[in-house]
């Protein structure tokens, strides 16, 4: 096992139907697994209803954690201020999937830079940092999208689709996400994969937390060329070759890859902003595709319906 965080010991009760936000500030430091910048991130409590807003201190813009913000997804999820495009938080997918896994509905999140801290990879930092901050309940109903109809996007022989559950959701029932996701490399130390799970907290820490991002060694130059994976290392990230796993410690788990492609998926679908009630499907899918069926779902009405009443923005 290489770099497995410990988890404090913390209460897993169910969600609930009143919003959550963190306790205290706290924060951390690290590199941009692109940019290769050294940046500080701070998780600070806010009010209800405020969602989840990034601020760069560094030029005094927020930016709403939205779909809608979205303004780049190659090899990760990058959002933008619409009235100062330069003004961007990229690799903001991790954190995002921790505070959804941990029924987080409002944060503001200050970095000092264009890219949130890589740590080791994967969202377990971030999980330990909330569970240290510690999770307050707020006297206002949680906002949840129930799925209505099928959404489905592709990209080539890659998919992703979002679908009803059986049933509707009564108005102050537990939101239910399931997750389905396959992915299939040449490579033989991936090969094909899966990972499929009912998203709770606790299945959040247990299943996805853990896994990092990986790329294939023959990709790398490239990357670093195109500007991007310039911070990455093989201690922030699994490094494949052909059939052989690069990082010293190996695998830290069972369908790690599959496991991490899951967690991504969950801090895009978080840009929703709302909990999600319904299933998502997929066939190696990325960051383009998720945000893709999340724009899809929005620009039909008649595919979700806003179970607290409060009508969710929809992109133009």
């Amino acid at each position: 096992m290489d770099g497995l965080v410990t988890f404090p010991i913390v209460e897993t009760a169910p969600l609930g139907t009143r919003q959550r936000t963190v306790k205290s500030a706290i924060d951390c430091v690290g590199i941009g697994v692109h940019s290769g910048r050294k940046a500080r991130l701070v998780i600070r409590p806010a009010e209800a209803n405020h969602g989840i807003v990034f601020l760069r201190t560094d030029l005094g813009r927020a930016i709403p954690a939205r779909y809608d913000t979205v303004c780049d997804t190659r090899m990760c999820t990058v959002i933008a201020d619409p009235s100062m495009p330069s003004a961007r938080v990229g690799t903001i997918e991790h954190v995002m999937a921790a505070l959804y896994g941990a029924g987080i509905d409002n944060a503001l999140i200050e970095v000092d830079g264009p890219e949130v801290p890589i740590l080791d990879g994967s969202a377990g930092p971030y999980v330990f940092l909330l569970d240290c901050a510690g999770v307050t309940e707020q006297d206002a109903p949680r906002r949840v999208l129930e799925i209505r109809a099928p959404i489905r996007v592709t990209a080539g022989d890659a998919w992703v689709e979002l679908r009803p559950l059986a049933g509707t959701l009564s108005r102050n029932a537990q939101p239910v996400l399931e997750m389905e996701l396959s992915i299939d490399f040449a490579a033989g130390a991936i090969g094909q994969q899966s990972c499929a799970l009912h998203l709770t907290p606790d299945s959040f820490r247990h299943q996805l937390a853990q896994a990092r991002t990986f790329a294939l060694a023959r990709d790398i130059e490239q990357l670093r060329d195109a500007g991007l994976a310039q911070g990455g290392s093989l201690d922030n990230a699994l490094v494949v070759d052909g059939d052989a796993v690069l990082n010293p410690g190996g695998l830290r788990m069972e369908n790690e890859f599959a496991n991490h492609k899951t967690l991504d998926a969950v801090g895009d679908l978080a840009l929703a902003g709302a909990r999600l009630h319904g299933r998502y499907v997929a066939h190696r899918p990325g960051h383009t595709l998720n945000n893709r069926a999340l724009r899809a779902l929005f620009a039909n009405q008649a595919a979700w319906l806003d179970k607290q009443g409060e009508q969710l923005s929809v992109a133009a």
